[in-house]
């Protein structure tokens, strides 16, 4: 095996030069992570705008039944 100048890349190994990782990056909170948490948030907000719409087309119906109700 052939020796490199730094002893903890010997030559042959795969090393090479590896991109600096931020803070965020290293704790694993790095840019995808914002994509996925944005992919999340969007889907929370269809979920609760779907639940509103149920939620107001039972209380509709709910208010509908009362007013047949009371005549």
């Amino acid at each position: 095996m052939t020796d490199s100048k730094n002893i903890n890349n010997p030559v042959g190994q795969g090393g090479g030069q590896r991109k600096k990782l931020s803070r965020a990056e290293r704790q694993n909170n790095g840019p995808h992570r914002n994509r996925d948490r944005q992919g999340a948030a969007d889907q929370k907000a269809e979920l609760v705008r779907k639940m509103r719409e149920k939620a107001r087309a039972a209380e509709e119906a709910g208010q509908a039944g009362d007013d047949t109700a009371q005549s």
